[in-house]
């Protein structure tokens, strides 16, 4: 075993056992030991150096000696994983792009991003797409990065090529995804992709909105938030899984059900999972902390497909993540240039800012509702990892990557967008109050400074 690199001591680690004053050590990027908090580790003579100090850079032990820091009650999370990130580059890098995005997800305690095959240009749908894809973003990741496919009617060749590239599974739309390069599946497209990557072994994971009820609902427009609503009715949600659920359980393919809104599905998805469908779900922090009932007039910031809803359906997604109905949180950022937020919800781009601000959102609704830390890094960093089978990601153990979030959970503070990270000061939280300060972040036992990128691009693991 490799010397130890670094040691982060504080009285609340959040480890799959529970949370607990311990010691974690690290060699080689990876945990090497989770000890009681008092432990010494560090043989005499090492010279170890104190809290904050800076750690000489290079491969290998440090020549110093290990990096020490106490971080007193500030909690230590394992870093938290986002498998649902737009990140637009290349070829919309205007609204957002791999440095900006990955530096974000870094200030709020994001160690491993999964970014989506769509709003790029090309789209991530050929392996010569995917190869032109990870050109773009090597050397600007300031934290690890992979990439989901995309499966589209007529692509169907192109899926065994991505697949044995890595990329971590392919996402299909149901309805229209907002992008022309992006077209969505009809149910026979529907069967095929999903044979083709049950023979695979893939992922499939599915934007799941019937396309005959959003063209029999009221067209939105103007700014009213409640004709918006209405155009995304909870029906087309519903029948869109059902629809899917259909599919998995006759193919046996492996689905993933993305952005869940409508919390009607609820049953549905359990009952399949009781009888074995290989399906999982997400939710996102926008569903879980913000109501259909507070948004004014005009906002479109808070416009997101499918459609922030009302606070029961709000309370009956948090009871379907504390049953395990939902397997994990995650962002589905979709930023966009400002100009596109006009206020008319009929016209403005669809999606919701929030990498940076993902932890302390949830957290700050969890905590009012009595969840734990503990709750908090299953949800958004062991239920991700294991989506994507990122099998060395997603907690504080033995033998995983040093990957960290430090967090003051009882401090607060208000949401100012010209503060966040991501390209465009965009974000529906804006003036929000929020538990959760993130003091810092550690990928593979490296402090994140936002100055030099350090992430890895990332492929699927291979079984064994």
């Amino acid at each position: 075993m490799p010397p130890v690199e670094l040691v982060l001591r504080s009285t609340r680690v959040v480890t799959p056992e529970g949370i607990r004053p311990a010691t974690v050590t690290v060699a080689g990027g990876r945990i090497t030991a989770v000890l009681p908090y008092g432990a010494d580790v560090l043989p005499s003579g090492t010279g170890a150096l104190p809290y904050g100090a800076d750690a000489p850079r290079g491969p290998g032990p440090y020549a110093s000696g290990a990096v020490v820091e106490d971080l007193g009650d500030d909690v230590l999370l394992p870093g938290l994983v986002d498998t649902h990130v737009h990140i637009n580059d290349p070829g919309r890098a205007e609204w957002e792009g791999f440095a900006t995005a990955t530096r974000a997800a870094a200030a709020g305690g994001i160690t491993t991003l999964v970014d989506m095959p769509l709003n790029s240009l090309p789209p991530t749908t050929t392996l010569e797409h995917l190869r032109i894809k990870q050109d773009a973003a090597r050397g600007k990741a300031h934290v690890d990065l992979g990439f989901w496919g995309g499966a589209l009617p007529g692509n169907l060749a192109d899926l065994r090529p991505l697949h044995d590239a890595g990329v971590f599974g392919f996402k299909a739309f149901l309805s229209p995804s907002g992008v022309e390069e992006f077209p969505s599946l009809a149910p026979g497209d529907l069967e095929a992709a999903a044979a083709r990557i049950a023979a695979l072994d893939g992922l499939l994971i599915v934007h799941a909105e019937d396309p005959g009820h959003l063209a029999r609902a009221p067209q939105p427009g103007g700014a009213r938030y409640s004709g918006f609503l209405a155009s995304r009715p909870r029906a087309a949600e519903n029948d869109a899984i059902a629809r899917l659920i259909a599919v998995a359980r006759r193919l046996g393919t492996r689905v993933h059900v993305l952005h869940l809104s409508s919390s009607d599905a609820l049953p549905v998805i359990a009952a399949a999972k009781a009888d074995g469908v290989r399906i999982t779900v997400e939710t996102c922090p926008h569903f879980l902390t913000l109501t259909a009932e507070e948004v004014p007039d005009g906002a479109t910031e808070f416009k997101c497909c499918p459609p922030i809803r009302e606070a029961a359906n709000q309370d009956a997604l948090w009871a379907g993540l504390a049953d395990g109905t939902v397997d994990c949180v995650v962002s589905d950022h979709s930023p966009c240039t400002t100009d596109l937020k006009v206020p008319d919800f009929g016209r403005a781009w669809g999606g919701i800012s929030s990498l940076q601000l993902g932890l302390p959102a949830v957290w700050t609704e969890a905590r009012r509702r009595g969840h734990t830390l503990h709750d908090l890094a299953r949800w958004m960093s062991g239920g991700p990892a294991a989506l994507a089978g990122l099998h060395h990601k997603g907690a504080i153990e033995a033998g995983r990557d040093a990957d960290f979030a430090v967090l003051a959970p009882d401090e607060t503070f208000t949401v100012d967008p010209a503060a966040l990270h991501h390209r465009n000061p965009v974000t529906a939280y804006a003036g929000k109050t929020l538990h959760g300060v993130v003091r810092a972040t550690w990928l593979r036992g490296r402090r994140v400074t936002g100055r030099e990128p350090t992430g890895l691009l990332l492929e699927r693991q291979r079984s064994a």
